[in-house]
C-alpha cells in the first residue's frame, strides 16, 4: 500500500510539472511571437527613424537596446523589462545618405573674363 501511495504521488507530481511546463512554453511563444512582430516592425525603420532612438529605452513590455557600431550598421537588441534575458538580437544595414550634390558654377557671359573669387 505504501509503495502504491509513493507511486500515486510520483504520478501526481509528474502530471503537475508537465502542466506547469506546458503552461510556460504557451506563454513564451505568445512573449516570443509578439517580440517578433515589434521587431519586424523595426526592420523597416529608417535610418532616421533608428538615429531618433539610440540607446536603451521601455517599449512596451520590453526594453529596446539600439546601438550604431558603424556609419551603416544598427545592432538593435529586445530583451524583457526587467533586462535579465535577451528576446531577440539583429543587425540591420542602412547606407550612408548621399552627399548632395552642388549646384554647378554659372559659365560668365562670353567675351568676360571670368570673375575672381574674393
Amino acid at each position: 500500500m505504501v509503495i502504491l501511495a509513493i507511486a500515486g504521488t510520483a504520478a501526481v507530481t509528474l502530471v503537475s510539472q508537465s502542466t506547469d511546463a506546458v503552461r510556460r512554453a504557451r506563454i513564451a511563444d505568445v512573449e516570443m511571437r509578439e517580440a517578433n512582430a515589434f521587431f519586424q516592425a523595426v526592420a523597416l525603420w529608417t535610418r532616421d527613424d533608428l538615429d531618433r532612438r539610440l540607446g536603451e529605452r521601455p517599449q512596451g513590455a520590453w526594453k529596446l537596446l539600439i546601438q550604431r557600431p558603424t556609419p551603416t550598421l544598427y545592432e538593435v537588441v529586445l530583451t524583457d523589462s526587467a533586462v535579465t534575458r535577451e528576446l531577440l538580437r539583429t543587425t540591420l544595414y542602412r547606407p550612408e545618405p548621399p552627399e548632395p550634390e552642388l549646384p554647378p558654377i554659372p559659365e560668365p557671359p562670353s567675351g568676360q573674363p571670368p570673375a575672381e573669387a574674393p
